[in-house]
């Protein structure tokens, strides 16, 4: 297990690397390129110890700081992303694990229809959709931002709702509603496409463990079927998929961007697209970075927990040799 996570971990810095590479080119060779002028070894040290100290420079377009401009669009999306992805596990695992159960049956059937509709629908449309019924026509949530204006949630770890949550105002009750009015559009459109994934895996994870005769010596005993699946099923079905559920994760940084434009969600997303718009290499760069950062550290994460829980996961290095 040690040398697994060595070798995850090594994985990790080498991609970083590759991906410092990334972010290094648009800060060198792109037009006003802040470090055009050194020799490119030079710039490039003097960029990656610039990264170490998470120093990402100045806005070319309004002189901020690309670091604190981080620290207020990334906790935002950072929350968008958790709680859509906490949303599809909930709904995506129970309809997996029936769907495996009852395969080939109207349960699964069914199920099978409501995934393939969410996987064929563009988040973009969804969420324009979403908008436009329950937003513009039956006006039960906000079109867009975060939270009502008129409420002052002072950011202390950025998370609007855990932010209301901890304030004191004598309105905190009202922050915490409009915060969590403002949420339900985007987090629903975002876990859609995730959710139909997770269903997807479940459902073939299970039926894989629910052929073994391991269940069937459970079912001989006498054993209810929701037992069977709460003791056996969900025991041995969960582990193999968690590796490719941090690829979802990952997914959903990606699709972020697109929900947080339509939502004016005040994330890193939109404010990434705003920096290619104006053409703001330096912020696009610190973007890149930040945003492939996560995505690499998660799908690493997602990998040693999937080992843990799965212990014949590690072995697989034995294979490659």
């Amino acid at each position: 297990m040690i040398i697994f996570i060595l070798r995850r971990l090594l994985l990790l810095l080498i991609t970083l690397f590759f991906l410092s590479l990334v972010g290094f080119s648009l800060s060198y060779f792109t037009p006003s390129a802040p470090l055009s002028g050194a020799a490119i070894t030079d710039a490039y040290f003097y960029y990656f110890n610039s990264l170490l100290h998470l120093n990402f420079g100045v806005s070319s377009i309004n002189g901020q700081a690309i670091g604190q401009q981080l620290r207020e669009v990334f906790p935002a999306t950072l929350e968008l992303c958790i709680l859509a992805f906490l949303l599809a596990l909930i709904i995506g695992i129970p309809l997996g694990v029936i769907a495996g159960v009852t395969r080939n049956r109207w349960q699964d059937i069914g199920i099978s229809i409501f995934a393939l509709l969410g996987l064929s629908m563009p988040v973009f449309w969804l969420a324009l959709l979403l908008t436009l019924f329950f937003a513009l026509h039956l006006g039960w949530f906000p079109v867009s931002g975060r939270y009502d204006l008129l409420y002052q949630i002072k950011p202390v770890t950025g998370f609007a709702l855990l932010d209301a949550w901890i304030s004191d105002s004598p309105y905190r009750h009202e922050m915490i509603t409009s915060t969590l009015r403002h949420m339900v559009l985007p987090i629903i459109a975002l876990a859609v496409a995730p959710t139909t994934e997770v269903i997807r895996l479940m459902r073939i994870s299970t039926d894989q463990v629910f052929a073994q005769n391991y269940i069937k010596a459970a079912a001989t005993r006498g054993l209810t079927l929701f037992t069977i699946i709460r003791r056996h099923v969900l025991h041995n079905a969960l582990p193999p998929i968690i590796p490719k559920l941090g690829l979802q994760f990952s997914t959903m940084l990606t699709l972020a961007m697109i929900t947080e434009v339509v939502f004016s969600w005040p994330g890193v997303g939109r404010w990434l697209i705003n920096a290619i718009r104006q053409q703001d290499y330096a912020a696009i760069s610190a973007g890149v970075m930040v945003v492939g950062s996560l995505v690499i550290a998660v799908n690493v994460l997602a990998d040693v927990v999937g080992a843990l829980a799965n212990p014949l996961r590690h072995k697989e290095w034995y294979a490659l040799r």
